[in-house]
């Protein structure tokens, strides 16, 4: 069987939006392929703040996360694996979930990296046009 940790990731995301809370993801900077600005990285792991009005061009896919964001007012784009993901949770409450490597069965590093033949990401802010 296919891992349940992303669809349990996106839905825990979901409800937590739909509910007005701050949602929060605590990732393992030491899995392989993480993006994150090294700055901020503490004790090995990192918590982004992913609510739709911190990020940008936000993607949920069953192997990775990955959106833009900002740091100190500078971008950075952010790639995380589904397997780097040890939490997810509310800011306000904490309520939300922890995952365990242990129940994790099947995955595969080779799923870990960036999709091979993804587009160049476009640099700057997005444009966006008045059409009539």
């Amino acid at each position: 069987m296919t891992s349940n940790r992303p669809y349990l990731i996106r839905a825990i995301y979901e409800w937590l939006v739909d509910n007005q809370f701050t949602p929060y993801l605590m990732i393992d900077a030491a899995v392989p392929y993480v993006q994150v600005p090294k700055e901020y990285i503490e004790d090995g792991k990192i918590v982004l703040n992913v609510a739709p009005l911190a990020i940008y061009r936000l993607v949920m896919d069953n192997s990775y996360i990955e959106f833009d964001a900002r740091f100190s007012g500078k971008t950075h784009h952010i790639y995380v694996p589904i397997k780097a993901v040890l939490a997810i949770y509310a800011f306000e409450n904490g309520r939300g979930m922890v995952f365990d490597d242990e129940e994790e069965g099947g995955e595969d590093d080779r799923d870990l990296g960036p999709p091979d033949g993804t587009p160049p990401r476009p640099k700057g802010p997005p444009k966006l046009k008045v059409v009539k």
